[in-house]
């Protein structure tokens, strides 16, 4: 019996990454007050934290395409879906190790809206985390079983 990561999952996975990228601009702005606290930096590292910044929301919204548009493609057990399942896991349990591990030190504005939203993004990045290790562990399983 082969388990498989149902494509409702992984297209739900695939919508929430790419709202992750469009609310990323909102979440700098708003809650983070990101860009007045930008210009205390030197003009270079100005413009290098504004690029970590667009990379971030790229991949956010590039991991969101790719997992919408290939679906059957992420669990199909190639080679190249468990490198891509295993880059995107990596990626998302990155970032809910460092939301853990670092974030908690900073304070969001003190509103209901801010402190639900944190745990709705907290949830997200968690659900991205299992999803992508599920399908990177169902994609090496399979290959390493039939290839």
């Amino acid at each position: 019996m082969k388990f498989s990561v149902p494509n409702v999952l992984i297209v739900t996975a695939a919508i929430g990454q790419m709202f992750t990228a469009i609310i990323y601009p909102y979440i700098r702005h708003v809650v983070f007050d990101w860009y007045n606290d930008i210009k205390k930096l030197k003009p270079l590292n100005q413009e290098i934290a504004k690029t970590y910044g667009r990379y971030i929301q790229g991949l956010n919204f590039s991991f969101g395409l790719i997992t919408i548009l290939l679906t059957n493609e992420l669990k199909n057990g190639t080679g190249l879906a468990i490198a891509i399942t295993g880059l995107i896991a990596a990626y998302w349990t990155g970032k809910v190790i460092t939301q853990f591990s670092y974030y908690p030190m900073y304070e969001i504005p003190n509103k209901l809206i801010f402190k639900i939203g944190e745990v709705l993004m907290n949830t997200l990045f968690i659900s991205f985390a299992v999803i992508f290790i599920l399908l990177f562990t169902m994609n090496l399983i399979y290959h390493l079983n039939y290839v």
